[in-house]
Parts: structure tokens; C-alpha cells; sequence
């Protein structure tokens, strides 16, 4: 069997699939998402996920907090968070300033995982749940250090990159077919015998 691992960047799926006005799949089980990406003469060795902690708008830290915490409670994914970092814009008409917040470290943690588990040998093909160009520098090293390595982009709803499609193996795009399939249950009761539940913004 073929062993696969499967990096998914968070906000690129998250925003692909709000451009395609698909909030109702947004309580998407990502575990369960990248089984659904292989194919029958592979295994999952590991699905990765990874996403930063938003700030300053509490119903949106809300719907993430628990979205994350039943994804902790799923147990098939493993969650690496980068940061969301605050940055001041100033309008260059009339000088007045704004707070604005940009997710960063995201791209880095996965190039750093892709790359550590590509040493390590603990994958003979990985997939890539992105659109993000940043992605470039590791797939292109993996390529050179290790040839017999695949690389696959697997293209969230609603995203694109050409560039990133000329240096993989190979690509494709998630479409609602499989999103619809991997569903989180509506409630997920944790030990504590709290309930998580999907957030009705999201229905």
C-alpha cells in the first residue's frame, strides 16, 4: 500500500469554500475528508491541519472554538496553529488608520512538516489541501532530495494556482460530492458531558 499523509491549510480551505457560498459544509470533518482524497492502493498515514486563532470578533472565536474543539473530540486529524497577527492600514486619500488582522505562519508550519516528514520517510505520496504559492520552495526541494516522493495538490472549492499545478504530479479539485460527505455529527458531546454543536451561521 501507498502511504499518504495529507496537509491541509485551513483558511485557504475556509475561504474557498465561503466564496462558493458553501457555509453549511463549513462543520467539515477534515479527517474524514482526507480519507476520502485517496485512492484504493493507498493508506493514511496522517492528516494535518492547520489554521490560526482569530481575534477580535468574538461570535467568529466562538464558531472556530468549537469547531476546533470537535475536531479534537473526532481525533483524526492532528491541529497546528500558526498565529493571527494585527497590522494598521493607513487610507492613502484621507490618512485615517485601521486595524487589520492576517494569518501568519500557516504556509511555514506545513513546509516545515511536509519537509520533516519527507526525512523522515513517513510518506511515499502527500497531498496538499491548498492553493497557496508559498508552497513552492518545499515541494521544489522534496522534488530534488527525493524524486521517487509524489506530490499532489488537492485544490479546495473555489481556489487556484497554475503555478502550483505545473511543479506537482498531480491535481485535482474537492468538489461538493466529497465536502458534503465528510460532515461533522451535528452534536458531539465532549467527557465532560458538554455539547458541542454546529453553529447555526453555518446551517
Amino acid at each position: 500500500m501507498e502511504r499518504v499523509s495529507v496537509y491541509i491549510d485551513g483558511f485557504n480551505l475556509y475561504f474557498g469554500l465561503c466564496s462558493k457560498g458553501w457555509h453549511r459544509y463549513l462543520w467539515l470533518d477534515v479527517g474524514k475528508l482526507a480519507n476520502v482524497l485517496l485512492n484504493q492502493n493507498q493508506i493514511l498515514i496522517g492528516a494535518k491541519y492547520f489554521t490560526a486563532l482569530v481575534r477580535d470578533d468574538p461570535a467568529k472565536e466562538k464558531r472556530q472554538s468549537t469547531y476546533l474543539q470537535a475536531l479534537e473530540e473526532v481525533g483524526n486529524v492532528s491541529i497546528f496553529l500558526g498565529r493571527y497577527q494585527a497590522k494598521t492600514k493607513t487610507c492613502k486619500t484621507c490618512k485615517s488608520s485601521s486595524r487589520e488582522y492576517e494569518e501568519k505562519m500557516s504556509d511555514v508550519r506545513i513546509a516545515s512538516e511536509l519537509l520533516r516528514d519527507a526525512f523522515l520517510n513517513r510518506f511515499d505520496t502527500a497531498i496538499l489541501v491548498s492553493a497557496d504559492g508559498d508552497l513552492q520552495p518545499p515541494i521544489d526541494i522534496i522534488k530534488e532530495e527525493f524524486p521517487k516522493k509524489k506530490l499532489i495538490i488537492a485544490f479546495p472549492p473555489d481556489r487556484d494556482n497554475p503555478h502550483l499545478k505545473n511543479i506537482v504530479n498531480s491535481y485535482f479539485r474537492i468538489g461538493r460530492g466529497r465536502i458534503s460527505k465528510c460532515q461533522l455529527p451535528l452534536k458531539i458531546t465532549k467527557p465532560n458531558g458538554y455539547v458541542l454543536k454546529k453553529p447555526k451561521e453555518w446551517n
